[in-house]
């Protein structure tokens, strides 16, 4: 069963390293858990280099699947655990689900009954 428009997507993109961080506050400000994956990228604070060829520093990507009205309280509290206001740290944005299918008990106001 397909539902719409009930959940957001926050995406936070962090330091190899971070995504403990992250994942702790975002579950401590009512998150069930995230899902980790890799990546690897540059920002204008992270120019790096090794004989003189361009290193792409590791990052974790972190993709919390959340209430719309928990939405401010996790992300703010991942951007306090990430350091996010400071340079290089990384950064993390809301994405609204327009339709969600699968993982029932993260469906939109469905009763165990419903489920």
């Amino acid at each position: 069963m397909i539902h719409e428009g009930c959940k957001n997507l926050i995406v936070t993109i962090v330091k190899k390293g971070w995504s403990e961080k992250v994942i702790q506050a975002s579950r401590e400000a009512g998150a069930s858990g995230g899902t980790v994956l890799m990546g690897r990228g540059t920002g204008i604070h992270e120019t790096q280099s090794v004989f003189g060829l361009p290193i792409e520093p590791e990052k974790e990507i972190i993709f919390t699947v959340v209430e719309v009205d928990q939405t401010d309280a996790i992300l703010s509290a991942i951007e306090k655990a990430a350091e996010l206001g400071s340079p290089g740290m990384g950064i993390a944005f809301v994405i609204n689900l327009e339709k969600i299918a699968g993982r029932v008990h993260m469906t939109c106001g469905l009763s165990d009954k419903q489920a």
